[in-house]
């Protein structure tokens, strides 16, 4: 069951981003950039995340297209979710620390342990996040982020992460 949600969200993800970039135009900064690690804590349920995010650069002046996949796990519930989130940074410098503010939709995978009852269950969520962020001189990127949920997913996530450069 666990490896079909895997290939779900994997499925989900490409669907998600193959008419994104088709419907680029030729002066948009769109297309992969790079991919990285994210981890942190949420709230309600109370747990660990993990998971990667990839970036597909600016559809628009400052705004970056950056989904990613997360996996929680603990308060006796397991999530997988697959967020579709932009983000728009307030500084053109990439060697400053540079705030950013955004938003998307994440389609969230609940699974959970009663006992002799095993459930799931599937929301869309609606994400506001926010968080900051600065190029490393490897061309690397540090950021630390919080988001807000609506829906019943978690209410609160903070998340810190990498994205590697090519």
């Amino acid at each position: 069951m666990k490896s079909m949600r895997l290939i779900l969200m994997a499925a989900g993800l490409a669907l998600v981003l193959g008419p994104g970039l088709a419907l680029a135009g030729p002066d948009a900064e769109v297309g992969f950039r790079g991919w990285g690690p994210r981890v942190g804590l949420s709230l309600d349920p109370d747990q660990v995340h993990f998971g990667a995010h990839l970036d597909y650069g600016n559809f628009a002046d400052h705004v970056r297209f950056q989904p990613n996949v997360e996996f929680g796990f603990g308060d006796n519930v397991e999530l997988y979710t697959l967020n579709v989130e932009a983000a728009y940074r307030f500084k053109a410098e990439w060697d400053v620390w540079s705030p950013y503010l955004g938003g998307g939709l994440g389609a969230n995978i609940k699974s959970w342990d009663n006992g002799n009852d095993n459930s799931s269950d599937t929301d869309i969520g609606l994400n506001a996040l926010g968080g900051i962020e600065k190029g490393l001189s490897n061309g690397d990127r540090f950021f630390i982020e919080g988001k807000l949920s609506v829906n019943d997913v978690p209410d609160v996530k903070f998340t810190i992460g990498w994205t590697f450069y090519h």
